[in-house]
């Protein structure tokens, strides 16, 4: 598809230089200068309306397949059907550990499914933490299409789950968000108040992602998605983690960087190293250490009280 657009452009481009010079062959000048500015704004207008209509489709890329499960790597594991208030069937997968002190709720990001999410589960478990992780709708085996309120929906039945189901305090709760799972993850626990939130490779808001990709356009005026993380981590009266790499050319080390400095005490961060997706595979010794550190902090916190 990248290679189709690319010929397209190259082809109005070729089009729009015949055009003119047919007009400046024959003396108009004006025609030549107001046609192509007229172009211009069709382009532009046209390029912003696709992006509008489009958001969508950019922003949630849900794969409906299940290639593996988590027994494929040794865990044993729940999978789960839950519905949520607006009757939804919230696909999610519950993964124990032996005398597990914490449970991470895990919010992945925009796109897959959980079973794309195995390197971390497995992490998780062998740190010692449950982990539930979950499917927002339209996404895997669960119903419906994903919306901004929907995903927030979906991380809430979760955690209602966790706690009224399996009788998990909500003091032991971690929240953990990949990527746009960071911004669900960070906005549900304003209202949930966990142990701690975990924010990887987080924007700030969605305006701001689009203004980075799209420096160029009026981003707000047509964003159809709020996600706002940054406001969400100001309000957080709980420990805030944050990792993120600066070698992440999806979501700018910046946006992590933000976040942080907006977050209240106790907070903590730590850089990753890496891509975007890569980066967590290509230095797991890292990534462990990263977590591991998160549990320790939480430890002795506690410890403290």
């Amino acid at each position: 598809m990248g290679l189709i657009r690319v010929l397209m452009w190259i082809l109005i481009v070729l089009m729009l230089i015949f055009i003119g010079y047919r007009r400046y062959k024959k003396g108009h000048c004006m025609a030549v200068v107001w046609g192509l500015l007229w172009v211009g704004v069709l382009i532009y207008a046209g390029f912003g309306l696709m992006l509008f209509c489009m958001q969508s489709r950019m922003l949630y890329q849900p794969r409906p397949d299940y290639a593996v499960t988590p027994q494929d790597i040794g865990l044993s594991y729940t999978p789960l059907t839950l519905e949520s208030p607006d009757g939804e069937k919230i696909a999610a997968w519950f993964i124990p550990a032996a005398d597990a002190k914490w449970t991470v709720l895990y919010c992945h990001g925009n796109a897959g499914n959980i079973s794309h999410r195995l390197h971390t589960l497995l992490l998780i478990n062998e740190l010692g933490a449950n982990c539930l992780i979950v499917d927002y709708r339209g996404y895997g085996q669960s119903t419906g299409k994903p919306t901004e309120q929907g995903t927030l929906i979906d991380v809430k039945t979760a955690w209602d789950w966790l706690v009224n189901e399996q009788t998990v305090p909500a003091d032991k709760i971690i929240l953990f968000g990949r990527s746009l799972g960071g911004s669900i993850a960070a906005i549900t626990a304003v209202e949930l108040k966990p142990a701690a939130v975990i924010l990887e490779s987080a924007f700030t808001t969605f305006v701001d992602a689009g203004r980075h990709y799209y420096p160029w356009m009026p981003v707000r005026l047509f964003a159809r998605y709020d996600y706002n993380t940054i406001e969400a981590v100001r309000k957080a009266d709980y420990p805030v983690f944050i990792t993120h790499s600066p070698d992440d050319e999806v979501v700018p080390y910046k946006f992590g960087q933000q976040l942080f400095q907006a977050a209240n005490e106790p907070k903590l961060f730590r850089e990753l190293k890496g891509t975007h997706n890569e980066g967590f595979y290509d230095n797991p010794q890292l990534y462990r250490d990263i977590w591991q550190d998160w549990f320790n902090a939480l430890n002795e916190s506690e410890e403290s009280d």
